[in-house]
């Protein structure tokens, strides 16, 4: 799921990096959760449902009145026997809609509905993997919770009715077990309304009745196993357009869009068009579709971003981010389902890095560094573990920069670790593994899966990362002395202690510029303070660390006692001050090279101040200039700026460095 829109206040809280793709990047983030938070009985929602049944179908048929706007329901449900003696259970329903009856083989069975759950007495005991169905009778105008559950709105002056129920909004609008943990086998959606809405809903259109009196029933079929919060439905006068994704010389797929009139358009095509791009490049790199045999489709609803409903996505608009996060979970999040939503990153953390696997596919490398270095600075402001600790809060869940930026950023450095082929088998695997695929999976299903392919543990990576916090601070110097034709290299780093880890544990790349050439070379840091020698052709002149950018981190570059390069210095960004400030503030940054000797350097030098959705505000200094330090500073007033949080960043080579500031007018 992705966000599109959120509010100054809650970009504040997400801390909101700068980056050429932060106004897509909004899209993702469900922070907007702080407008729709009405969930219920929040004590309620952190069980995984009741374990004494396993649910094994969902068939919901829905008749939606026009006056008034009612909804009456009646779930069937497949219900297996996890007690030797099963005699009562419960399902869930929104306190606010009204149970009726349930029937089993025509009886009706006693019930009690209360703290939105639906208490049912069996007539007879069933034992332990006794298969039953029962009808569950209801009705009621739904309350919608979490981003919408059930909303019955209008747009463009045309009735519409969407549902999004993740997390805990399922029973906002049918009778289930309202967890991602268990899955059905598979499901049907029957929807009666009038007759001049389309309906788009889970699977294979099966039929499109005409009742005759103003409405129709239109039944789609879901084959595949599904989790109650991917079941989905959208009727309005939609526009249907369609296209094939061909996946083999004789075999293609239907990919259906449902899209509001007034946006049909040659732009938008061409945006819809994309998808078989983005199911070539997926289907590639993590296997074939994963619900092939029915379709992929997009249906265009209200909320302002996207929700991956399995086999009909439901999203805002069809922007090339957008669309690509939200595909890339049909396999991360709807063939493999986080079973708790403590691991909501096997869901987004996944979908978030497969936008940048698809921009890699279709615009090449560049574009991926480019994706994932705006992924690392989102990833900075996560606090606490990836691993979510706090399950009664939708804001808490879906964190944009802890459970999507970092979630991706994660994957980014286990691919580096592990290596490109291992790391996309690693991917492949764990989507097909015999008790994962089509199934639900927790952080350590993956972990080992990915150690099972990488064929060594990996503990200290999931441990640190996942269930750890932050990320490492480097504190890096080197020396060198020539002897010869060759340089003996001392590289020490020192990381800045933290809470959990205490220090991070992860191979470092380090580049090594020489007067015969650069070498690249991998080394473990295991200690928190460590030191390595190592002896290199020519005559050193630079070490740079991490220069490809596989490491989460923060590099405080201490000192050079190099003796064949007596006073250089290093790039520096300073925090401003004062700050907060109000109307003026200084900028202080220092420029490598070497200002004292004959081999000072030069560098085209940018200094820019950004608002908080990543616009630029103001360009400082755009010039060249000589090694040394600096001192700008920076009016507010002069452009006019509200309070609040801005950023200001410094280029310089490859130097990249961005702070956070805040104006209070």
């Amino acid at each position: 799921m992705r966000l599109k829109f959120v509010t100054f206040f809650l970009l504040v809280l997400s801390a909101t990096a700068l980056s050429q793709n932060n106004n897509d990047f909004d899209k993702i983030v469900k922070t907007e959760a702080g407008r729709f938070n009405k969930l219920q009985n929040l004590n309620k929602i952190m069980y995984p449902g009741d374990s004494t049944i396993d649910v094994t179908y969902y068939k919901l048929e829905l008749n939606i009145t026009n006056t008034p706007h009612f909804l009456k329901g009646v779930t069937t449900i497949g219900i297996k026997s996890n007690s030797s003696s099963l005699t009562t259970f419960f399902l869930d329903l929104q306190g606010g809609m009204t149970a009726d009856s349930v029937v089993l083989d025509n009886q009706k069975l006693t019930i009690s509905h209360t703290n939105n759950q639906l208490f049912i007495t069996l007539p007879r005991a069933y034992n332990m993997g006794e298969l039953f169905y029962l009808k569950a009778f209801y009705q009621g105008d739904p309350d919608p919770s979490g981003f919408g559950s059930y909303i019955d709105t209008t747009h463009n002056g045309q009735r519409i009715v969407w549902t999004l129920s993740e997390p805990y909004g399922a029973k906002d609008w049918f009778v289930c077990k309202d967890t991602p943990g268990d899955k059905v086998d598979s499901s049907d959606v029957w929807v009666t309304c009038p007759s001049a809405m389309v309906v788009a809903s889970n699977g294979t259109l099966q039929s499109d009745q005409d009742n005759g009196n103003g409405t129709h029933t239109v039944k789609w079929k879901n084959h595949y196993r599904i989790a109650q919060y991917l079941i989905s439905i959208a009727l309005t006068n939609y526009t249907l357009y369609t296209n094939y994704f061909k996946y083999s010389p004789t075999d293609s797929m239907i990919v259906t869009h449902f899209v509001f009139p007034e946006n049909f358009n040659d732009q938008t095509k061409a945006q819809m068009n994309q998808t078989l791009l983005m199911l070539k490049i997926y289907s590639d790199r993590f296997g074939l579709y994963p619900f092939i045999k029915e379709k992929y489709g997009h249906a265009q609803f209200m909320w302002g971003g996207g929700m991956e409903h399995q086999t009909i996505t439901s999203l805002v608009d069809f922007s090339e981010t957008l669309v690509s996060h939200e595909l890339g979970h049909q396999w991360f999040g709807d063939k493999v389902t986080c079973a708790r939503w403590q691991d909501i990153w096997l869901n987004e953390g996944f979908a978030e890095y497969t936008t940048a696997v698809y921009f890699e596919g279709a615009y090449g490398k560049d574009r991926y560094n480019s994706d994932i270095s705006y992924e690392m600075q989102r990833a900075k402001f996560a606090k606490g573990s990836v691993f979510v600790q706090d399950i009664s809060s939708t804001d808490e869940i879906f964190n944009g920069p802890r459970s999507y930026a970092k979630g991706a950023v994660v994957l980014h450095m286990l691919r580096a670790i592990v290596g490109d082929s291992t790391f996309f088998k690693i991917l492949r695997e764990y989507l097909v593994d015999p008790k994962l695929s089509y199934n639900v999976a927790i952080t350590q299903d993956f972990q080992a899966v990915a150690e099972r392919v990488y064929g060594q543990s990996l503990k200290y990576f999931f441990d640190e990362w996942i269930f750890g916090e932050n990320y490492p601070q480097y504190f890096f110097t080197w020396s060198s002395k020539t002897n010869a034709n060759s340089s003996q290299v001392s590289i020490n780093l020192n990381q800045k202690t933290n809470s959990n880890p205490t220090f991070f544990t992860m191979p470092v790349q380090f580049k090594i510029s020489t007067s015969l050439g650069d070498t690249l070379v991998t080394l473990m840091n295991n200690s928190q303070n460590q030191t390595f020698t190592l002896t290199v052709n020519g005559t050193a002149s630079n070490v740079n660390l991490d220069p490809n950018n596989l490491i989460l981190k923060d590099i405080i570059v201490t000192g050079v006692d190099d003796h064949t390069t007596a006073g250089e210095i290093d790039y520096r960004l300073d925090q401003n001050f004062p700050n907060p400030f109000n109307p003026e503030t200084k900028i202080k940054f220092q420029i490598a090279g070497s200002p004292n000797s004959s081999r000072q350097s030069i560098k085209w030098v940018t200094l820019k101040i950004f608002d908080i959705l990543g616009n630029e505000i103001a360009t400082l200094l755009d010039d060249f200039k000589p090694a040394g330090e600096y001192e700008i500073s920076f009016n507010a007033e002069k452009f006019g700026l509200s309070s609040g949080i801005y950023y200001y960043q410094l280029k310089a080579d490859d130097f990249t460095d961005s702070k956070k500031m805040m104006y209070l007018k």
